[in-house]
């Protein structure tokens, strides 16, 4: 029993030192809690390829970290240990682990295994976010001692400005951890990384120092690892060797006597703010206030309203004669004028007369020898055939045609030259010049760091009612009042004195002054010698009749003739006389425009336009801005310059921005805005979405919300961006609109950190290998270039390649199925050259016939054939342009008389039938003169009225002076002399054969010839 008690007593003593030593332990430890808060936004991760390099060495960073967070023993025998957990961030924050002791089994290997799996985000940058997040996880555990809690946080920086920061912004973060006394290390990823905004993210420049944790070298590393490390030793030095209220309890005693009143307890936690309070009295006037620093300059101001016209002011004195201006600088050379359209050809002149035969020239030198030709296939031998019997005589050939012109003669001797003008007069002394503006004020200097807010104080007292203030500033001027009655004029001033001479001017260079005036008159001169005999002056008046004489029967020479009568009574109305000819045809006037308009060229196709422009983070919010201005200007540069009407209803434009997944806004001209005031303003309106890179998908969102509804044919799709697609996460290709008929451009420009697009990217994204419709690319070394005038014209001029050129062809149509046959003239009178001429005008004309508009069910055939003795068919009625155009080639030339009276008749039997139940329209166009041979006036006039009762429409084209008028007057009226403007509107009269080619004589023939 007694050995019973005796082990039982050494078990309490044991245990009881057991307690006593874990106490201890526990008292010697001095926690420090280090959280880690790691960027893996787009511009971390795409900064460089391959996405995971800068991840992975701030991975390996952490790591490192985590390894050198040994337990450390203070002067004062307390050892320092770590708590420490980390998150990473884009634009969601996510915690990789929660703060915990790396003393305990398992917790540091546990942190960095959650650490080597972070995946980036690669979206945008929210900075603020993290660092709350952060904070939060630190005031929720860890240890006891407020002043022993770090966050560090690795980021680049970015962005600078004009980003939306939903937690309020890294500066509010900063101040909220400052509030509660934790510090904040920051760390870039590189060196030279945004300088200005990792100094608002740490506590102070002792947290801040250049640390970087991408270096290449591992000692860097180290480096910055180790000297945040003994920052935080030498900080919580104090604090864990400070022992107030902060030793152990041992056991249990009993109950003391109640103690005295303890000290005030620290601050505590910032409540929630509080409700508005009550309005409080007008405080004491303040001091009066220093004079503030000049502003900047403010924007150019909006033109006033135009004021009251002033009086005219006297006559000011004659100013000193300045010196003369700098010659400016050369301007900018123009762009190109519009080409002039052709001249019209002049008429032919006479011929001119026969030169004198040239001397000859001298020898030619001998050629060099020709190359040798490949030898030919030998051909078979054929066999001899027997000698023919000779061919009896001929008969005489017509007379052959009239030669062409011979070369004109040589010019003549030039004139001699002119004589020199004399030099003109000095020109006068220039005004001297302006005094220069003076210059803008320097720029203004950068605004202090925001100091922590310090804790809410307890609304004071109400104060006594003040004084009254100060007087205010002056208000703005009112509106202008009624203009009052004009005043009386005041004398005139005394003259000023004289300004001091102004400086010589450098001597000028003046041109040849224009002749003077002519001079006063002079004065009068002396009187002249007396005058010679003068000569005899006119006849004088007649004389009063004489006295009558005696009677004679021979009759008196004649009377003069008489005065003029009064005008008589007005006559009756005379017969009417015959109708004018017709007025100018309506193809005549296009060919008249056409000569006129020296700016009637070729213009920019309608088309539909896409913009998709890259809005990601990697971009910068000064980029996106200048990126909305350009596609603004790309809009009014094609309005301007290219004649393009954006409207819902014609040529449509439309803007596609994205970034990320899922990330995409759509303005389009038409759909979501009707008018383009709208549609530009709403561009202006987008914001920046700062997020991950994902242009394959933007893309193929492009296609189907935006390209799919485009109606034009021309279809012009603009990619802006910076050509870092994420394609390790965005698997869709980047040739998504490739083969869709669709002509895209890429545009590349340089991101903020000054790395390149990539141009395999580029080359893709814009179709540079479609067969159908290959892209094109720019590269810009930064957006302030994009706005360059030179890129702008290079850039519309690529858009605007599909052009829309005028169309001076007046149209043609058919209501009713009609067949045409055209008989060209062949006999010898035309000539050889001439009638080829026609053969290319019939040719002309065959084409718009055959290609004329009809409605559904009309047909329209077209025959070719010639005469001359006797009437030949080239080409039977036919719908196959092909077939007419090759045989009207190979009509050849008859040289022969003239028939005029059986090529009616065979073209009225080549029309008299078409075959069909339609019945339709039959119409024959002749080439002639009227002169034909054994033919009558009566012959002709029975001929064309069998050819008119026949259904037969005749038209007649006739060439040169040399025709017969009364003939051709019966061939196209019908047989009714007085129907002149029936015969006006089917005789064509050209001044010769030639003509038949030139301007639009073969649109008006066609045209005339199509109307019912």
């Amino acid at each position: 029993m007694e050995t019973l008690r005796s082990l039982l007593a050494l078990m309490c003593v044991f245990l009881a030192g057991a307690q006593s030593q874990n106490l201890r332990d526990s008292f010697a430890d001095c926690p420090v809690d280090l959280f880690f808060v790691l960027d893996t936004s787009e511009s971390v991760a795409l900064r460089q390829k391959p996405p995971e390099k800068y991840i992975n060495q701030i991975k390996s960073f952490t790591k490192s970290f985590i390894d050198e967070m040994r337990d450390i023993r203070q002067p004062c025998d307390r050892i320092l240990t770590w708590n420490s957990g980390a998150l990473h961030y884009s634009d969601d924050v996510k915690l990789v682990h929660v703060l915990a002791d790396m003393n305990e089994q398992g917790k540091r290997g546990s942190l960095k295994t959650a650490v080597d799996g972070i995946e980036y985000i690669g979206k945008g940058t929210y900075t603020d976010c993290a660092i709350k997040r952060g904070l939060a996880e630190l005031l929720r555990g860890g240890s006891h001692h407020h002043e022993n809690k770090y966050i560090v946080v690795v980021t680049d920086g970015h962005p600078i400005t004009g980003y939306k920061e939903p937690c309020g912004g890294v500066q509010e973060a900063a101040n909220e951890a400052r509030q509660h006394g934790v510090k904040v290390f920051a760390v870039a990823i590189l060196p030279g990384h945004e300088e200005t905004r990792l100094s608002v993210i740490a506590t102070g420049q002792t947290y801040r120092q250049n640390f970087t944790a991408a270096d290449d070298s591992r000692s860097e590393h180290m480096d910055t690892i180790l000297t945040m490390i003994n920052i935080i030793k030498n900080e919580t030095k104090d604090t864990c060797c400070s022992y107030e209220c902060n030793a152990p309890g041992g056991p249990k005693g009993p109950q003391g006597d109640p103690g005295s009143k303890g000290e005030i307890g620290r601050p505590g936690m910032p409540g929630e703010k509080g409700d508005i309070g009550d309005v409080g009295s007008v405080g004491d006037p303040g001091p009066v206030g220093y004079s503030g620093m000049k502003g900047d300059r403010g924007g150019r101001g909006g033109k006033g309203e135009r004021g009251h016209k002033g009086y005219k002011g006297d006559k000011g004195l004659r100013g000193n004669d300045g010196i003369d201006g700098r010659k400016g600088e050369a301007g900018f050379p123009g762009l190109p004028g519009c080409k002039g359209s052709p001249g019209s050809d002049g008429r032919q002149g006479d011929a001119g007369p026969k030169g004198d035969p040239g001397s000859y020239g001298q020898k030619g030198t001998k050629g060099d020898p020709g190359r040798d030709g490949e030898v030919g296939r030998a051909g078979n031998d054929g066999p001899l055939g027997p000698q023919g019997d000779r061919g009896p005589r001929g008969p005489d050939g017509d007379k052959g045609e009239r030669g062409d012109d011979g070369p004109p003669g040589p010019d003549g001797t030039r004139g001699e030259a002119g004589f020199v003008g004399e030099k003109g007069e000095q020109g006068a002394r220039g005004n001297r010049g302006p005094r220069g503006e003076i210059g803008d004020p320097g720029p203004r200097g950068d605004q202090g760091r925001e100091g922590s807010t310090g804790p809410n104080g307890e609304p004071g007292e109400a104060g006594k009612t003040g004084s009254p203030g100060y007087r205010g500033d002056e208000g703005p001027p009112g509106p202008e009042g009624p203009k009052g009655p004009r005043g009386i004029k005041g004398a005139q001033g005394d003259r000023g004195q004289p300004g001091e001479r102004g400086e010589d001017g450098v001597l000028g260079n003046g041109t040849v002054g224009c002749h003077g005036f002519q001079g006063y008159p002079g004065s009068r001169g002396d009187s002249g010698e007396p005058g010679g005999k003068g000569t005899p002056g006119p006849k004088g008046d007649d004389g009063d009749p004489g006295e009558p004489g005696s009677d004679n029967n021979e009759p008196g020479n004649p009377g003069r003739k008489g005065a003029k009568g009064y005008r008589g009574p007005e006559g009756k109305p005379g017969p009417v006389g015959p109708r004018g000819p017709a007025g100018t045809d309506e193809c005549e006037i296009l060919d008249i425009i056409m000569k006129l308009c020296s700016c009637c060229e070729c213009k920019c196709a309608s088309l539909d336009l896409a913009f998709i422009v890259d809005s990601s983070e990697s971009i910068g919010a000064s980029n996106f801005a200048l990126a909305k201005d350009f596609v603004i200007t790309v809009v009014d540069r094609l309005i301007k310059d290219h004649q393009v009407k954006f409207a819902s209803n014609e040529s449509k434009v439309s803007v596609v921005q994205y970034s990320g997944s899922k990330a995409q806004e759509v303005v389009q001209l038409g759909g979501n805005v009707k008018t383009l005031k709208d549609f530009k303003q709403a561009v202006k309106d987008l914001n920046w979405l700062a997020e991950a890179t994902y242009t394959g998908e933007a893309l193929d969102f492009a296609l189907t919300n935006t390209i799919q509804l485009m109606t034009q044919e021309n279809r012009v799709v603009l990619v802006l961006t910076d050509g870092r697609s994420d394609t390790t996460r965005d698997l869709t290709p980047l040739n998504v609109l490739c083969g869709k008929n669709i002509r895209v451009g890429g545009v590349g420009v340089i991101d903020y950190a000054g790395r390149g697009s990539n141009p395999e990217q580029l080359g893709d994204l814009a179709c540079k290998s479609d067969p159908q419709k290959p892209g094109f690319v720019f590269e810009k070394q930064n957006f302030a270039e994009l706005l360059e005038d030179t890129f702008l014209q290079n850039l519309t001029a690529k858009i605007c390649e599909n052009k829309k050129c005028p169309d001076y062809k007046c149209p043609i149509s058919f209501s009713a199925s009609t067949d045409i046959l055209m008989m060209m003239d062949s006999s010898a009178s035309v000539g050889q050259k001439n009638f080829e001429t026609s053969k290319a005008f019939v040719q002309r004309l065959g084409e718009r016939f055959l290609n004329a508009e009809k409605p559904r069910g009309v047909t329209v055939r077209v025959g070719v054939a010639q005469y001359s003795r006797s009437a030949r068919m080239e080409q039977p009625l036919t719908d196959n342009l092909n077939l007419l155009s090759n045989k009207t080639l190979e009509a050849t030339f008859q040289n022969d008389g003239t028939n005029l009276l059986e090529a009616m008749e065979f073209g009225a039997s080549n029309l008299r039938g078409r075959g069909d139940a339609s019945g339709g329209v039959k119409k024959l166009l002749m080439f002639s003169d009227g002169r034909s041979q054994a033919i009558t006036e009566a012959e002709l006039e029975k001929r064309v009225k069998e050819l008119s009762g026949s259904g037969v429409e005749l038209f007649v084209i006739a060439v040169g002076s040399q025709v017969n008028e009364a003939n051709l007057h019966t061939m196209v009226s019908r047989g009714r002399p007085d129907d002149l403007s029936y015969a006006q509107r089917h005789r064509f009269r050209v001044p010769d054969y030639p003509s038949l080619l030139r301007g639009v004589f073969y649109q008006s023939v066609s045209r005339r010839v199509s109307l019912p």
